[in-house]
């Protein structure tokens, strides 16, 4: 209102006051405007002052509606040019993206700098820029449009990730460190940055959500592995200076292992010639000095040898290429001991990673043993499993497992691999592709023949194959077979008190294998209900509580898929034994025992009579109603709920204290409302029962 006076006043001193105040304020509007535009944080307006410096002799007969109307007409004009080059930007950076694809990244960079003379706001042009100039090892650039887009967003994860690499390039190791830290900080949920964010390497997608990043395609990015890798980058750089500085120093192994190398790289000698030389260097490497100066010195090139690559790569081995095959593996096992970096560079080899498999499935002993002993140093550590996972283990859970037939330390290390592999998810997708088919039959082999196997192997086997269901889909294949529910019964059939220590082992680990089959549920299992719950009965009177607890723990799982196993186990004395295992008290046991007593009651009037029969006055039940945990408070009321069914049940539990306990159950704050439920049951079934 003071301003609209102003501009009408006679007083031309007041007026131009007023129009200079306009102006002001209407800066102030068109630069908010264009930063909620840009939505960025940089305020780039350029001020039309052709429109806006108005003469004195305009300014006197300029009213204050036409000098509105003026600006408003300006405002629109720079909204309509920003939407025009954005689109001009948009463009330009759709051809910097297509030519970055095909690989010309310099005609990117040209395209994404005419997107920035039209749009110098644009945060993706910045990074798509940066990663350009990373193809082309220009780092510099690339950390000064990284520092640019993050004017542009503070928060660019992207930025930040570019700007660590072209950083660890430098060998810049606190800069590219810190730059990995800050993405945590920024969302501490990028730590597993893998599987399913696109954004860091598809050629179509940018951090906004629209088509923009030309980021490289390949394996998705792992946050923890870029902060391994800067990791790694500085710890072989600290090696490679020290040990050129051994070098200049006069190093005696220094000299032996390049003169021993240069030997191995020359032509036409013997088998023998190679493998005496492989042997003498791998005596010299073991040291972290030795293990640098045999990478720096290209000892991982030795397979360019066509006599040595021949034996190694040879399907059928003389004795000869045997020998030397055997050596190349003790230098190499030797050379990556504990190096992570040389781990790195001999699975780079192509004949290496491609021929794991053929040497471990080679049938001779000696290079299969040393074949484990070297994967061994992969598998221990999780950058060393990281490098493993990026082969081809589709057969190795076939092959590794097979190694149970064996009777020496080879079958323990086969197991200690598959332990170590089993929890990485890329190897459980790998392994369903070959499960049904080449796996499982296989794996019922070894357990129908458990007697003549290394029983200590193969019950870590089956444990490994038990740790494999955390994997839903490998879990259902598993449960669906009758082959491998058959292999298993076959296995409990042949185990009588008196077997030996490793066939016990052998049990237990198949109980545990079954329970984890167990939390499935399909028609193999019905048609298995009734024998899988009679063995396990028989188990029960078993010397080793550990396979009792577990038997238990199978009956639990697997009688609410059959009424007839349910009828077949009652009838064995399930009830009586139940009983026995919640009075002795032991915790595990007594879950497994009040759930299949539960069970049991529910589908069984028989059980009913039983549990009232063989726990006088329901001392046991009530007793229960006091534990602390709710899965063994919800279970006994629901049992007593059915106990109470039958004739004279109620009664016999007068002046026992049980009405306060249900009481204090259904109006309790439970965090399983089964526990509520069922108390809430069995209280109405009691006063009905028994008013008094």
């Amino acid at each position: 209102a003071n301003l609209l006076q102003g501009l009408n006043s006679p007083d031309s001193a007041v007026q131009e006051k007023a129009i200079a105040e306009t102006e002001k304020r209407l800066r102030e509007q068109g630069a908010s405007r264009e930063e909620e535009e840009s939505r960025t944080t940089l305020n780039r307006t350029l001020i039309n002052t052709s429109v806006r410096a108005f003469p004195s002799g305009i300014k006197a007969r300029l009213t204050s509606d036409g000098f509105l109307a003026a600006l408003e007409k300006d405002a629109k004009e720079r909204a309509q040019r920003r939407r025009r080059n954005e689109q001009l930007a948009n463009a330009l950076k759709e051809q910097g993206n297509e030519a970055f694809r095909e690989g010309d990244f310099a005609l990117a960079i040209r395209r994404y700098s005419e997107g920035l003379e039209k749009l110098r706001d644009k945060q993706e042009l910045y990074t798509n820029r940066a990663q350009a100039y990373l193809k082309l090892c220009e780092y510099e650039k690339a950390i000064s449009d990284c520092e640019w887009a993050l004017k542009c967003n503070k928060n660019c994860l992207k930025a930040y990730f570019l700007m660590g690499k072209a950083h660890l390039a430098l060998q810049h190791f606190t800069e590219a460190r810190q730059c990995y830290e800050k993405m945590l900080q920024i969302d501490p949920q990028k730590e597993n940055l893998v599987q399913g964010k696109e954004w860091m390497f598809s050629p179509r997608f940018s951090e906004e959500g629209g088509a923009g990043s030309p980021c490289h395609a390949g394996s998705p990015c792992d946050l923890p592995d870029c902060v391994s890798e800067a990791r790694l980058e500085e710890k072989r750089v600290r090696e490679e200076e020290s040990a050129e500085r051994e070098v200049q120093a006069g190093n005696v192994a220094a000299l032996s292992i390049q003169e021993l190398l240069q030997r191995i790289c020359s032509p036409d000698h013997a088998i023998l010639y190679y493998t005496g030389a492989v042997r003498l260097l791998a005596e010299v490497v073991s040291s972290c000095t030795g293990q640098t100066f045999f990478r720096t010195n290209n000892g991982f090139s030795i397979l360019r040898n066509e006599t040595v690559r021949g034996a190694f790569c040879a399907e059928s081995k003389s004795p000869a290429e045997v020998e030397l095959c055997v050596s190349l593996l003790l230098l190499w096992q030797a050379a990556c001991a504990g190096n992570e970096e040389n781990q790195r560079l001999l699975l780079a080899q192509p004949e290496v990673g491609a021929r794991l498999a053929e040497l471990l499935s080679s049938g001779t002993p000696q290079i299969q043993r040393e074949a484990l002993a070297l994967i061994s140093h992969y598998s221990e550590n999780e950058s060393g499993r990281r490098l493993l996972l990026k082969q081809d283990l589709s057969r190795w859970l076939q092959i590794l497992m097979a190694f149970v037939k064996s009777t020496d330390a080879r079958a323990d290390s086969a197991m200690n691999i598959l332990s170590d592999l089993i929890g990485e998810k890329r190897f459980q997708t790998q392994c369903r592709a070959t499960l049904s088919t080449d796996v499982l039959p296989l794996f019922t082999q070894l357990l129908v023949c458990a007697r003549q196997v290394n029983q200590a192997a193969l019950a870590h086997g089956v444990a490994v194959l038990g740790s494999l269901c955390a994997d839903v889909g490998l879990r259902a294949q598993l449960a669906q077979s009758g082959q491998c529910w058959q292999a298993c019964l076959q296995l409990l059939e042949g185990c009588p008190d008196a077997s030996s220590p490793g066939y016990q082992q052998c049990v237990f680990a198949v109980l545990g294998l079954m329970m984890n089959l167990l939390l499935e549920s399909n028609g193999t299992i019905q048609d298995f209900a009734v024998p899988i719950s009679g063995r396990c009965l028989a188990l029960l009177s078993h010397q080793d509580g550990r396979i009792v607890t577990r038997a238990t723990g199978v009956l639990s799982r697997v009688l609410p898929a059959s009424p007839s196993a349910v009828e077949e186990v009652v009838k064995g004395g399930v009830v009586k034994k139940m009983l026995k295992f919640l009075k002795a008290g032991g915790h595990l046991t007594s879950s497994h025992a009040i759930k299949t007593l539960s069970i049991c009651t529910k589908g069984s009037r028989r059980a009913q009579e039983e549990l009232l029969k063989w726990d006088k006055r329901s001392q046991v039940l009530l007793k229960l109603l006091e534990a602390g945990d709710e899965l063994l408070v919800g279970n006994a009321a629901f049992c007593l709920s059915q106990v109470l069914l039958l004739p004279g049940a109620a009664s016999s539990l007068l002046g026992s204290g049980v009405v306060q306990l249900l009481l204090r159950h259904a109006g309790g704050d439970a965090q399983r409302t089964s526990v509520q439920q069922n108390s809430a049951i069995a209280l109405g079934r009691l006063c009905l029962a028994e008013p008094r």
